[in-house]
């Protein structure tokens, strides 16, 4: 059976950044982690080793895959900081011509810096983000 990786983790979120090499991503991470809070209202929490999430939803897939996500996120990764959000919001693409320097896949927004992007923007991408996810699953904590 197909066992998750990215799991909640007890691991503390300060220490993760803490250990992270670059002094100017670790800076980046402790403003992502305020902006992300802010936004949200939910508390960091470490997703897996590396990713550092935001709430949580349980998904299940017409396949009968399922497990738990959360519902965004970042990660301070040695090239760039990924930026994890919902996969098929439908805002994003529009939001993303405002948002400043990037590059996007499925799930994630990658970027150099901060002083890259437009930081009401990624506040909106969040926003729509959460709200697209709670909205395909409903009731959950």
């Amino acid at each position: 059976m197909y066992e998750q990786k990215t799991k909640p983790t007890d691991n503390s979120v300060i220490e993760f950044i803490e250990n992270v090499d670059s002094p100017k991503k670790r800076e980046e991470a402790y403003k992502l982690v305020e902006v992300f809070t802010e936004t949200t209202g939910f508390e960091a929490k470490m997703w897996g080793p590396s990713i550092i999430g935001f709430g949580s939803y349980h998904y299940k897939y017409a396949s009968g895959h399922e497990g738990d996500a959360p519902l965004v996120g970042f990660s301070p990764r040695k090239a760039k900081i990924s930026l994890y959000f919902a996969p098929g919001e439908t805002k994003r693409e529009e939001l993303l011509k405002a948002f400043g320097k990037h590059t996007s896949g499925k799930g994630c927004v990658y970027i150099n810096k901060i002083a890259d992007i437009d930081i009401e923007i990624l506040k909106q991408l969040i926003i729509e983000s959460v709200q697209f996810l709670q909205k395909q699953y409903p009731n959950q904590g």
